[in-house]
């Protein structure tokens, strides 16, 4: 059960002999959309879901020591820790190695909603849904999803899983997020002096956010980073049935030679 502030959910069996594999979820803050990678990344990882409780309405600073918080707790030997966020998930991520640079081995962004703010007209969509009716926020909210994602590469348990997701997220902590997301900013200089080693995943055929040009952004200001490029991809890529994660970590390099 999540509990009322943010926490890990874990798996069934843990494998403290390998790797800690913290993922940090997009806006529904669930924890659940990773459902479809799971199975590949434990084959490497011990792997953790951070869950944000629906009524969170923390900000950037607190959530990212949270989490800091949460995986030094799960670390009582030395052990190698991926962190990895998707899109409202990669922007936390990054706070969060910007707090605790030395705590994090690897770090993997994905569709990373960092240029969230250059996007004017979310931004408006964010102030016009504060003001509209539950039901209408509901609708709205679903109207969304073919932005979000690329339906036909997803199956159809996993897109209920999306659509259940997105509707779980009470309209005062949409509009929260969204704000959070508005407001983001890590400073150049701060990504500059980053050497944790990145990977970043981004969707071609994003139809949210500007993944692709985002991605080589973020490249060309860090110190440690390789782009990889998902030709067919949506936003929500990682719920798609022909992206794999772990085989992608795999194929560039990214694991660490006892994963390889």
């Amino acid at each position: 059960m999540i509990q009322s502030s943010p926490c890990f959910l874990t798996p069934k069996s843990l494998r403290p002999q390998f790797p800690l594999f913290v993922f940090l979820p997009g806006m529904d803050g669930t924890g659940q959309l990773l459902r479809s990678q799971t199975g590949g990344l434990e084959k490497g990882f011990d792997v953790r879901c951070l869950a944000i409780p629906p009524d969170d309405l923390t900000n950037w600073e607190a959530l990212a020591q949270r989490v800091v918080d949460l995986v030094k707790a799960e670390v009582d030997v030395k052990r190698s820790i991926y962190l990895c966020g998707e899109s409202f998930g990669g922007c936390l991520a990054m706070k969060v190695v910007e707090h605790a640079p030395e705590l994090f081995d690897r770090l993997i962004l994905v569709n990373p909603a960092s240029s969230f703010n250059r996007r004017p007209w979310i931004g408006w969509g964010a102030q016009i849904s504060q003001h509209l009716p539950e039901i209408a926020y509901q609708w709205s909210s679903v109207s969304l999803l073919p932005l979000l994602a690329a339906f036909q590469r997803i199956l159809p348990l996993d897109r209920q899983a999306l659509i259940t997701a997105v509707r779980s997220v009470p309209q005062p902590t949409s509009v929260w997020r969204m704000n959070l997301l508005q407001e983001f900013e890590i400073p150049m200089q701060a990504l500059r002096s980053l050497e944790t080693p990145t990977l970043i995943l981004a969707s071609a055929k994003d139809r949210l956010l500007p993944s692709l040009t985002e991605a080589y952004r973020l490249k060309a200001n860090l110190q440690q980073a390789d782009v990889v490029v998902l030709p067919e991809s949506g936003h929500t890529c990682l719920l798609e049935q022909d992206v794999n994660l772990y085989q992608i970590l795999a194929q560039g390099g990214f694991l660490q030679e006892t994963l390889s």
